[in-house]
């Protein structure tokens, strides 16, 4: 009787292990962007590059001794909380992701985090959400942004518009988490460099007439209007309107409105405005644009941090030799920065071997990752011009 209830559980613990086993060999990781609403035109390139990462690691059959990784889409559709949340419920329920590469915007990747992520012990690696609320949020440890928050943004826009003699602006946000945290940050700075905030007005996302929104931001005047809203939304539909009204003649556009929609939209238009999105012109920019090639545009918006966000959680669960967020979310920080041997776009299975063999990496990326203070990144910006109705760097901030 003892021999057998003895290989009764000896089969149980080759079964067990067996299926452990199937479980690491597909790793399943969420990638939850908005692929409708108002930043529909820049998510495929995002998610474009968290798979690239998947697609090499899956390739060099080095993670977790031969796991692949599978990339399972969920629609955030940017600006709607309770749409965002159930699709993060299914992802983790149903489908068994191990951690999600987003989202994109601000108000739903707060959402998923408190109602989804955080109950669930799931990881989250935004690539663009930049609320500055999110630097402070609940998280357990579980959530990281390659994005850098827009504290950091509202003093490179003042940065930015002090060196072009600008004194005095108007600014119209998308009324969310995004535009007010971003408005009220850059206000601040602004002030603080002596400038001039006129107005300070919300706009809602999606309406189909911003004439009363516009002719408040005319009546308060100021050199040029900041637009912090979104490129597919109503960031558009207020930079038409004051187009139209001949309210002003130059605009700065930061992050949510910057992609080759914005040309479309307003060709030479918007010729002498400003503008400016996370950018960095280190080696790993070049590296990730070459490891893209033709597949898809890797210097669209938030592209390299969608690539570094996938990176740092696969590398991060080969730090920990577990696909449990709740174990390799505590390696991120240490695979995201010094000490350790750089590791660049295209090296991913450089960096898992290293790891494997018990040494360290600084994982540097596509974007120049330094995760800092509560897992987010310090913070690199391209500065844009309009000229001719084509987007043009000046330099990198």
């Amino acid at each position: 009787m003892q021999r057998l209830l003895t290989a009764t559980a000896a089969s149980a613990l080759v079964f067990g292990a067996a299926v452990s086993a199937a479980q690491a060999d597909d790793i399943k990781l969420g990638v939850i962007f908005g692929f409708t609403g108002p930043l529909e035109s820049i998510t495929p390139d995002m998610a474009a590059g968290a798979e690239l990462a998947m697609a090499e690691v899956s390739d060099s059959g080095a993670l977790l001794d031969g796991a692949t990784v599978t990339a399972i889409r969920g629609d955030s559709t940017c600006i709607d909380a309770g749409a965002a949340t159930a699709v993060a419920e299914r992802l983790i329920t149903s489908d068994g992701i191990k951690g999600i590469v987003g989202a994109d915007c601000s108000g739903v990747t707060g959402a998923i985090l408190q109602n989804v992520a955080l109950p669930n012990g799931v990881v989250m690696v935004s690539p663009s959400a930049t609320s500055p609320g999110l630097s402070t949020a609940e998280d357990n440890g579980l959530f990281f942004r390659t994005a850098p928050s827009d504290a950091r943004q509202g003093q490179v826009i003042t940065d930015i518009l002090v060196e072009s003699g600008i004194k005095s602006v108007a600014v119209s946000y998308v009324n969310n988490d995004y535009g007010k945290g971003l408005a009220d940050a850059f206000q601040a700075a602004f002030e603080a460099a002596g400038g001039e905030v006129t107005i300070n007005a919300a706009h809602e996302d999606q309406k189909a007439d911003y004439s009363a929104e516009v002719g408040a931001l005319a009546s308060a005047g100021g050199e040029r209007l900041v637009v912090a809203g979104y490129v597919d939304g109503g960031g558009s539909g207020i930079t038409r309107a004051a187009i139209d009204a001949g309210a002003f003649d130059t605009f700065h556009f930061p992050d949510g409105m910057v992609s080759n929609k914005l040309v479309e939209n307003f060709g030479s238009e918007i010729d002498g405005s400003s503008a400016d999105v996370p950018g960095t012109d280190s080696p790993g920019a070049q590296m990730y644009i070459d490891l893209a090639g033709d597949a898809f545009n890797p210097t669209g918006p938030f592209s390299p941090e969608s690539y570094d966000a996938a990176a740092l959680i696969m590398l991060a669960m080969q730090a920990s030799g577990s696909t449990d967020p709740g174990v390799y979310k505590d390696k991120i920080m240490d695979v995201a920065n010094a000490p350790g041997e750089q590791i660049f776009p295209g090296e991913l299975a450089k960096g898992l071997q290293i790891l494997k063999d018990g040494g360290e990496i600084d994982y540097v990326g596509a974007s120049a990752v330094e995760l800092i203070g509560p897992g987010e990144s310090a913070g690199n910006y391209r500065q844009i011009t309009y000229e001719g109705g084509e987007e043009k760097t000046v330099k990198f901030r």
